[in-house]
């Protein structure tokens, strides 16, 4: 590996998604292959399998090394299996010591199943909040970014009609205040605009359809002014229209769809997760596992490539930072 160029490592996923396609696919193409030394942290086996799927030829070459991670000699790509859950479990696990130990600079993770995981007897709620509970982070967020937007979530995977009772002013400001650091530290924005959704429609409408912006949202936006030039709580309907005009550099969400619905409407195939908080840069595609389409050679690249480029982009200008 080199010293002098920025180290990247990519988790493979769930073993029989969509992960190890788009992986093998991303690096496949030689202007993401120039960017940077890799590490596929994987199963051979898998990749191999995956390689033939594609018609890929050998895996790795001059700029990427293969971490070989697991032991397994039976695949059946589309199929939810603990087996690939706990090896899906071990490529994360291998990524977090290569972190550690400095091999690598930025983490890069494919899709991976939770339920699989769970059922291997693991407690997994997710790669965001698997990744803060081994680095001991407390606050962090999902900033989804596609092109214009730039979305972060307050709240993440958790049911609509609990969104409301989980709302509290510390995790609206810990996101408001993440989101502008991120900003700052990985984008170059001195000066970050923030626009931050209400909760109901209309932003409640004075009262009429609900009180969490009064209660909630505008006290924290009233503390959170030293942070970045916020507006809000507005309306979530219009509030996306005029970031992608740009007039805000980041969109504060309070819940899952209403953040990630506009951005996948579109920048379907684009949209890549970063999460902020961590001691390092993470991102990954913007999907999930797959499973209808593994296999088949169908899985559209474009999320992982993006993925791809943005941690380099925001890896190669902190390690700069760091020489200068």
């Amino acid at each position: 590996m080199s010293k002098s160029r920025l180290n990247v490592g990519i988790t493979m996923g769930d073993a029989a998604g969509i992960g190890p396609e788009v992986v093998l696919k991303a690096l496949d193409d030689k202007r993401i292959k120039r960017l940077a030394d890799f590490v596929l942290i994987g199963n051979s086996f898998v990749l191999q399998k995956t390689a033939q799927v594609l018609g890929v030829g050998q895996i790795g070459g001059r700029n990427v090394a293969l971490l070989d991670v697991g032991d397994i000699s039976k695949l059946v790509f589309g199929r939810a299996n603990s087996t690939y859950g706990k090896l899906a479990l071990k490529c994360i696990d291998a990524g977090l010591g290569l972190i550690k130990c400095k091999k690598i600079d930025v983490l890069i993770t494919a899709p991976v199943n939770k339920h699989t995981i769970s059922r291997a007897g693991f407690h997994f709620t997710g790669h965001t909040e698997y990744l803060a509970n081994s680095t001991k982070t407390k606050n962090f967020a999902m900033m989804l970014v596609a092109g214009a937007l730039k979305v972060v979530l307050v709240t993440r995977h958790i049911a609509l009609k609990d969104v409301a009772g989980t709302l509290t002013k510390d995790k609206i400001y810990q996101t408001i205040r993440l989101s502008a650091y991120a900003l700052r530290r990985y984008f170059d924005i001195a000066h970050p605009r923030l626009g931050i959704c209400g909760l109901n429609p209309h932003s409640g409408d004075r009262g009429i359809m609900g009180r969490e912006e009064a209660r909630i949202i505008q006290p924290v936006i009233k503390k959170a002014k030293r942070l970045a030039t916020i507006a809000g709580p507005l309306p979530a309907d219009t509030l996306f229209y005029f970031a992608l005009q740009r007039k805000f550099d980041a969109v504060i969400a309070m819940y899952h769809d209403q953040g990630l619905i506009p951005l996948k409407m579109v920048a379907l195939h684009q949209g890549v997760n970063l999460t902020l908080g961590l001691p390092f840069v993470r991102t990954s595609p913007d999907h999930g596992t797959g499973y209808d389409i593994a296999g088949k050679n169908k899985a559209n690249p474009g999320s992982m490539i993006e993925a791809i480029k943005l941690a380099v982009r925001i890896g190669s200008r902190l390690k700069n930072r760091q020489r200068s």
